[in-house]
């Protein structure tokens, strides 16, 4: 995913920032923690260009600005509980997109979970490592940088492995974690849903010995699917889909002129001939990095789709 995309969500890679600050904070009544005991594994893949920096774009979605986190080198979460008695015990951790770049952590992060919560679902916040913690476009060489680690990957991996292991102190089923992503959080749910099996990092502690695999998984307009393939309709190999990755839901724009339709397409059709349950919904129009503000295109009844298909696969009363 080229980082024109994110001009549409953060001013960074372009310029045109009307706010600047130092630092992101949820807002108050959601703790903040940092996933690792101490230095991250493979700190020195991430090289941030200065301190951690949050900026408000002048580009708009739905009429609304968008904030963008970037050189983020302590990887934290932030657990958005539902409050009162509406809890379901499903889990859901989210992943902002960005191109591996930035992180749209309003659009695709606590305004996912505003939504999650309000459903009696638990919703994580996972402000994982950029830059370069996944495959990107770099416009300086006009190539696509693979990383040198995948911190990506090992934080979200010790995310889930928190959780689990954690349930009982966050009020979850450990049965019903799940993952949400955009564009390149999107590919990161790919990532982790194919990638489970062993950690990417060295343990750290006894939270790395329980399973990071999701119960299920769901990625809009995801980015990175097609790369590293020599034929027409192949995945990327990166992308070892089997009989054991989760059940998946893709919601893609046909009009996604950064992340293509094809991108979900030969995921979709890799979970299918693997035999994974598999749901996808295309749309004519709604192009990339919508999230889920409200408009009047079809597209933004997304999320009530997704909630009908966590009734189908047991994970949320129907």
């Amino acid at each position: 995913m080229k980082p024109l995309a994110f001009a549409l969500c953060v001013a960074l890679a372009f310029g045109g920032v009307n706010a600047q600050t130092t630092g992101w904070q949820p807002s108050p009544g959601h703790l903040q923690v940092e996933i690792w005991p101490g230095t991250p594994p493979d700190a020195a893949a991430v090289v941030p260009a200065g301190p951690e920096t949050v900026e408000v774009s002048k580009s708009l979605i739905a009429g609304r600005p968008v904030t963008g986190v970037s050189n983020v080198s302590r990887p934290t979460m932030t657990v958005f509980s539902p409050e009162g008695t509406n809890n379901t015990g499903v889990a859901v951790v989210v992943f902002p997109g960005g191109g591996y770049i930035d992180l749209a952590i309003d659009l695709e992060g606590t305004e996912v979970c505003e939504w999650l919560t309000s459903r009696g679902i638990t919703c994580v916040l996972l402000k994982y490592r950029v830059p370069d913690s996944g495959p990107a476009w770099h416009d300086d060489c006009h190539c696509q940088i693979h990383p040198k680690a995948p911190t990506a990957l090992q934080d979200a991996q010790r995310t889930v492995g928190l959780l689990r292991s954690g349930a009982v102190l966050w009020h979850i089923n450990p049965h019903k974690i799940g993952v949400l992503g955009f564009s390149a959080g999107g590919h990161l749910v790919a990532d982790i849903s194919t990638h489970f099996d062993k950690r990417a990092y060295p343990l750290m502690d006894f939270t790395d010995e329980v399973s990071c695999r999701p119960d299920f998984a769901v990625a809009i307009y995801p980015g990175h699917m097609t790369e590293n393939t020599k034929k027409e309709w192949e995945l990327n190999p990166l992308i070892p889909v089997t009989h054991e990755t989760p059940p998946t839901f893709l919601v893609q724009a046909e009009d996604d002129n950064v992340d293509g339709v094809k991108q979900s397409l030969v995921y979709y059709i890799a979970l299918k001939n693997a035999g994974v349950p598999v749901e996808m919904h295309l749309y004519a129009r709604g192009g990339h990095a919508f999230g889920l503000r409200r408009t009047e295109l079809p597209i933004a009844e997304w999320p009530h789709l997704v909630e009908t298909w966590l009734g189908t696969i047991g994970m949320i009363p129907k």
